[in-house]
């Protein structure tokens, strides 16, 4: 195996790109093999790469691991991201698990049709601003630092970063009514290996085209119509 990690997995972000910023937040420099075939698919299933015969799968430290929370976990524990003691992990998973299920609503945006879509945008942003950003402002404001958990730099930053920026692709001014995360989200994009994969060139995938979602279709076989949630 590379000393660096590898990532299997699709050009595009799916549940990929919240390890990809991970390690980029980490400071970890990464290889990517891109899944462009059904053959190449084929070849990992056979091959007993992926457990419960599903990507993402990451070759790190000598261990094939998939299930996206594992690896993300894992990567946490390893670089100090994952808070100092039990409580903080604890916050950090529930912070973690928030931010998850709003992104869970733009997982699978690019796969719906152009009705579903709109009906899907709307969602979005009302399940932003009205369960799950005003959970972090309140936060940030009753605590007054400048990081979620014990005044670190730790994933659930990381992880809040990477959906406020998602959620902004569907509507631009989403924050205006969240003066606390304008703030956390100036100060966490400043931090250099944020700023560095923030910037044009990084191993940052773009927001997912047609072409994307036509490769995963190709390769998994998806042959049914994703439904809004």
């Amino acid at each position: 195996m590379s000393t660096k990690p590898k990532l299997y997995y699709f050009d595009g972000r799916g549940k990929m790109e919240s390890i990809r910023w991970l390690l980029a937040a980490a400071g970890v420099e990464f290889e990517e093999e891109f899944l462009e075939t059904r053959d190449q698919y084929e070849k990992l299933l056979q091959g007993g790469s992926l457990l419960f015969q599903q990507v993402p799968m990451v070759e790190m430290d000598g261990m094939r691991m998939v299930q996206t929370r594992a690896i993300l976990s894992y990567i946490a524990a390893k670089y100090n991201l994952y808070g100092k003691d039990l409580k903080e992990r604890a916050l950090i998973d529930m912070y973690v698990g928030g931010t998850d299920d709003l992104m869970g609503f733009i997982l699978m945006f690019p796969f719906l049709s152009a009705e579903d879509k709109e009906k899907q945008r709307a969602l979005i942003v009302q399940k932003a601003t009205s369960r799950y950003f005003p959970v972090y402002e309140k936060v940030l404001e009753d605590h007054g630092q400048d990081f979620l958990v014990g005044n670190n730099f730790s994933w659930a930053d990381v992880h809040l970063l990477e959906a406020i920026l998602m959620v902004e692709e569907k509507k631009s001014d989403v924050l205006s009514g969240f003066p606390q995360l304008q703030a956390f989200k100036a100060k966490i994009s400043s931090i250099p290996a944020i700023k560095k994969f923030l910037e044009p060139g990084s191993q940052r995938k773009p927001v997912p085209d047609d072409k994307y979602v036509e490769t995963v279709r190709k390769v998994l076989r998806m042959y049914y119509d994703v439904k809004a949630n």
